[in-house]
């Protein structure tokens, strides 16, 4: 939690010391990339698909953040249907061009309902906190993030560590 705040301190401040730097004028929309996710997959009676769209400002070449819609649905025909909606905010630092960090609260709301009467339907809240590291080159980062609030019977993930594939324009 200390390294979210932190970065968020340090982005606010390297974007003031820009704006005050900037009298023609804002240029906010020249600073804002564009990226997200979508993912499909089907097979045996499952179908799942993902949209998360995501926007992230740069504040300079270093700090960027940003936030991230996410909307989720999952179906086993024997088992159960799911969806999941909810947001993150996340932020990055470059300490050289080719490493990312990352630090990126998630949270999402969980609705499950089960086709068998032996099992309770729920809907629940369930937040994530990922600090990450990842590999840059031009508008693409792959890496690793880890959960350090990873619940195994709540969580929406397999584990508490998540690959990522990231893409911003």
């Amino acid at each position: 939690m200390f390294l979210i705040i932190s970065m968020c301190l340090i982005s606010f401040s390297a974007f003031s010391q820009r704006n005050s730097n900037n009298s023609q004028g804002s240029d906010f929309w020249q600073n804002v990339r564009f990226g997200g996710g979508l993912g499909l997959s089907f097979g045996n009676g499952i179908f799942s698909a993902t949209v998360a769209p995501s926007a992230i400002y740069d504040f300079n070449a270093q700090f960027a953040a940003g936030v991230s819609l996410n909307y989720t649905y999952f179906n086993d025909d024997d088992f159960f249907k799911s969806t999941v909606v909810g947001g993150s905010f996340i932020g990055l630092f470059n300490p050289i061009p080719e490493i990312q960090l990352s630090s990126e609260f998630e949270y999402l709301n969980v609705s499950r309902n089960f086709e068998d009467p032996i099992f309770v339907d729920d809907n629940y809240w369930q937040p994530a906190v990922f600090f990450g590291v990842g590999y840059t080159t031009s508008n693409i980062t792959v890496g690793v993030r880890y959960n350090v609030l990873h619940d195994d019977d709540k969580s929406i993930y397999a584990n508490a560590l998540v690959p990522f594939f990231r893409v911003y324009f």
